[in-house]
C-alpha cells in the first residue's frame, strides 16, 4: 500500500493551492481518508478528514480548507484557499479503516503519505 500527496509549493498569503494524494495497493473507497500537517518543532495536526457519509475539519481550517475523494481514482484532494504564513507546513495524507469514524489524532492513521512541502510568504 502506497499513498503518494503531491501538489504543494510555494504562494503568497492569500493565494490556494490543491493538494492530491493518490493511494495504490489497494482500493480505500470504504476507508477514513484525512489530511494532516506538521510544522518545524510543532506536532502534527488534523486538518480535514472524509468518509462515505461525510466530512470533518478542525477549526484552524473551516471554511477555507476543503477535502473530497475520487472513490474511482483511489484519490483524496485537499484545496486550500486563503493560505496564510501559519499554513507553511508538510501536508501529509493518511488513511484509516471506517471503523468508529473520523479521528483527529494522528496515531489512528494506519497508512500515510510521505508528505508535501507547502510554503507561504508573507
Amino acid at each position: 500500500v502506497q499513498l503518494q500527496a503531491s501538489g504543494g509549493g510555494s504562494v503568497q498569503a492569500g493565494g490556494s493551492l490543491r493538494l492530491s494524494c493518490a493511494a495504490s495497493g489497494r482500493s480505500f473507497s470504504r476507508d477514513v481518508m484525512a489530511w494532516f500537517r506538521q510544522a518545524p518543532g510543532k506536532e502534527r495536526e488534523f486538518l480535514a478528514g472524509i468518509i462515505s457519509t461525510g466530512t470533518y475539519y478542525a477549526d484552524s481550517v473551516k471554511g477555507r480548507f476543503t477535502i473530497s475523494r475520487d472513490n474511482a481514482k483511489n484519490a483524496v484532494y485537499l484545496q486550500m484557499n486563503g493560505l496564510q504564513p501559519e499554513d507553511t507546513a508538510v501536508y501529509f495524507c493518511a488513511v484509516k479503516a471506517n471503523t468508529y469514524g473520523i479521528k483527529t489524532t494522528a496515531s489512528a492513521y494506519s497508512y500515510w503519505g510521505r508528505g508535501t512541502q507547502v510554503t507561504v510568504s508573507s
